[in-house]
């Protein structure tokens, strides 16, 4: 139930959000190969990035919220890049099949929060895809993603990644508003089909 503390998690007035900059966190990632760190997914599976053959869409982002909990800091929405992580990740589960269709044999999301705070967000959000959780950042600090700190903690700040066996070939940065980034990949895996 939405509280004042921490309203409803899937409808944004995205003109009332600061939208991030480009920082030029991620130019480095475009043509970079992916790092070989085992990571734990909300499926049970440990998942390399590095070792998935073909096409993968991987969306990061810097933590989903909990519904009637508070946000992590009050001020989390004035955070440019902060606000969104459930609506991303639900645009990305309503297109699931077209990605699929598209081209993408994987897609998967990715944090730095725990894999038990993941399975939280993955069930009650119904998702047909893992979630893979960098909480020790291992994958954060080999890949250099960009990264935020907010109340002592390192999140991933939002982004989307094509990777085709284990190389980027196409990045999404900075990503906003969150919930047209799902449909922003597809029209790029459907232009860019692989033979």
């Amino acid at each position: 139930m939405p509280t004042a503390a921490n309203p409803n998690l899937h409808e944004v007035d995205w003109s009332k959000i600061p939208a991030p900059l480009d920082d030029g966190g991620a130019r480095h990632l475009l043509g970079a190969k992916v790092p070989d760190v085992v990571l734990t997914a909300t499926n049970g599976e440990q998942v390399s990035l590095a070792k998935l053959a073909g096409r993968a869409v991987v969306f990061a982002y810097p933590r989903t919220g909990e519904p009637g909990k508070p946000s992590l800091v009050g001020d989390w929405d004035m955070i440019p890049g902060a606000r969104g992580c459930t609506p991303q990740t639900c645009a990305f589960r309503d297109l699931h099949k077209a990605l699929i269709e598209a081209g993408a044999a994987h897609v998967l999301g990715l944090s730095t929060q725990d894999p038990v705070y993941q399975l939280e967000a993955a069930k009650r959000l119904h998702l047909e895809f893992p979630l893979l959780s960098d909480e020790k950042l291992a994958l954060t600090r080999a890949w250099r993603l960009p990264t935020m700190q907010v109340a002592g903690l390192t999140l991933i700040k939002r982004l989307a990644m094509v990777i085709d066996d284990a190389t980027i070939a196409k990045v999404f940065y900075p990503v906003f508003p969150p919930d047209k980034n799902a449909a922003e990949v597809l029209a790029w895996l459907q232009q860019h089909r692989r033979p």
